[in-house]
């Protein structure tokens, strides 16, 4: 199909996931007038009520996969955890999937995503795969892992979940007993990600570099500062990782590349995600082109949209702050619209609950320790809680 033909026409994208990305996908899919089709198990879910079709659905079971995309044009995901044999019976139809169900399969597990770095000789942190628990132990046991060490579900980990640091066998025989594995702890200086898009025509670009600041106690990502504070010589060490890593996947679409910066300054991938982004959030105030736009030209094959700095700039995560989940409360929310430079956005989310990730705001400034000191008064205004 022909670029003109996208436009205000018959044309459907689907997309798979109906989350916070996918409402600010369709958000650019508005703008240019593309219709969009969307499916969640959530019939609350964010997507819901601006999209032109709603499906509820599960992502998981074959049968809801196919019969969603069997009248869409593109499919996409906002999300990982989609039913990959699905995605391939289309593929093998003639449907455009992006990204491949090829390369879905490899990052929705964690020991295959390692193994694939090594294969294609991307620079990662030393690890082991591990099918259960036992094995674990019976390493330990042989003195083959050595404490601290970080621990990670093969599968379904995400915003902190299924990783763990362990400092103690008794942290260690308490874990899942499910496949995993143990990766060195790395000391590290600093944490950045870096988007990289690409075409079908196999055009590339990388967004600026950022920097990620986490909870302690959530391992949630607090603060992304952007541009990243590193020496030229290191952005542009890891824009080329980033997009080596992409190249070797042969993704269409985004993949945000996660990296550890090393005490001896090497650069590490940590962990890839193959769509938006949490690290991407900032570039709708902060840049040329935000990431959503460019995950759109990226599936249509449209030219890729330039990705310089407009203004340096802070995203803050709103956070579920209250342990069992109620109808969402915003506290103090009234006084950050008070602050010059910040931009707020919610959700959609009804529900909050313990670091569930409820909006993100972002402050523009021209100086970035004065926007990081904004950031900070804003994280301390405002409480997500519960009725």
């Amino acid at each position: 199909m022909s670029n003109k033909k996208i436009f205000s026409s018959n044309f459907k994208l689907g997309i798979l996931g109906g989350g916070q990305l996918g409402k600010m996908l369709l958000q650019d899919c508005i703008r240019y007038d593309i219709y969009s089709k969307v499916m969640d198990s959530n019939k609350e879910a964010p997507c819901q009520g601006i999209c032109n079709e709603f499906i509820v659905g599960n992502l998981t079971k074959y049968e809801d996969v196919v019969s969603f995309c069997h009248d869409v044009d593109v499919v996409t995901v906002e999300m990982e955890n989609v039913n990959t044999d699905a995605l391939e019976f289309l593929e093998k139809n003639g449907k455009k999937v992006f990204p491949s169900s090829k390369i879905l399969r490899i990052i929705q597990d964690k020991s295959k995503q390692k193994d694939f770095y090594i294969q294609h000789e991307l620079p990662t942190s030393n690890y082991k795969n591990y099918g259960n628990l036992s094995a674990v132990i019976k390493d330990y046991d042989e003195g083959k892992v050595s404490l601290p060490i970080v621990w990670k579900s093969a599968k379904f980990g995400y915003d902190g979940k299924g990783v763990k640091i362990i400092h103690s066998f008794d942290e260690l025989q308490n874990l899942s007993d499910v496949p995993c594995l143990l990766e060195e702890k790395v000391k590290i200086k600093k944490e950045i990600s870096v988007i990289v898009a690409r075409n079908q025509s196999k055009e590339e670009k990388c967004f600026p570099a950022v920097e990620m600041e986490f909870n302690d106690h959530s391992n949630l990502v607090e603060f992304i500062m952007c541009p990243a504070n590193i020496s030229k010589e290191l952005e542009e060490k890891a824009f080329d990782t980033a997009l080596k890593t992409a190249k070797s996947f042969n993704i269409v679409g985004l993949l945000a590349v996660e990296l550890f910066i090393t005490e001896d300054n090497e650069i590490l991938i940590n962990e890839v995600a193959p769509r938006p982004h949490n690290s991407g959030h900032h570039t709708i105030e902060c840049c040329l082109t935000s990431q959503f736009d460019q995950h759109i030209r990226s599936v249509l094959n449209l030219p890729l949209g330039n990705t310089s700095l407009k203004s340096p700039g802070i995203m803050v995560n709103l956070i579920g702050e209250n342990e069992f989940e109620g109808n969402v409360k915003y506290e103090n929310i009234e006084k950050i619209f008070e602050i010059p430079g910040v931009s707020v956005h919610f959700y959609g989310k009804k529900k909050s609950r313990l670091n569930r990730k409820m909006g993100h705001v972002t402050i523009v400034h021209k100086d970035i320790n004065k926007a990081k000191k904004i950031g900070k008064k804003v994280k301390k205004l405002i409480k997500v809680t519960s009725e």
